[in-house]
């Protein structure tokens, strides 16, 4: 059964965070936290989350302190997803998730040792949703804590991680 739930629980996520193209990144630094906008890449949530980055930048360097991170979608929902971040140089995988958007932004190629990926593998998840799925996340309310949802705008966290 708890399998189950995540499937479900994970497909909730997909479709809340589907149409969000620019997330917040949060990671931990020595004096405090710190976010930044990032593209999330284009490929189906199964629980991770893909950003391209470059060796040289301050996140890089934060994720090889610190793996705790928290990325944030803002659209006709709010989903505040917590996680471990891992960054992973494996050229087969930038090749599949790299477009020529990110040639021109990047102004390399994926094949630069420089460019890296981040993968966010997603522990739990906060949301509120006030669009079409509210009905979805009553229901999942309902499932998870056997109580109805009192209001229409429904706030919940699920963990992700066995």
């Amino acid at each position: 059964m708890p399998n189950k739930l995540k499937q479900e629980d994970i497909k909730i996520l997909k479709e809340l965070i589907k149409d969000v193209d620019i997330a917040m990144l949060t990671t931990v630094t020595e004096e405090g936290l710190v976010s930044r906008p990032m593209k999330t890449q284009e490929i189906e949530f199964d629980g991770d989350l893909w950003f391209f980055t470059k060796k040289e930048t301050n996140k890089y360097e934060e994720i090889s302190h610190d793996q705790d991170v928290n990325v944030v979608y803002v659209g006709e929902s709010y989903v505040s997803v917590r996680g471990k971040a891992e960054i992973i140089e494996d050229v087969s995988i930038k090749k599949k998730l790299w477009s020529k958007a990110y040639e021109k932004m990047m102004q390399t190629s994926y094949d630069d040792p420089n460019v890296v990926l981040i993968k966010v593998k997603a522990e739990a998840a906060e949301y509120w949703e006030t669009g079409n799925l509210t009905k979805q996340i009553a229901f999942l309310y309902k499932r998870m804590t056997g109580q109805n949802a009192k209001t229409t705008d429904v706030n919940e966290t699920i963990e992700l991680k066995e």
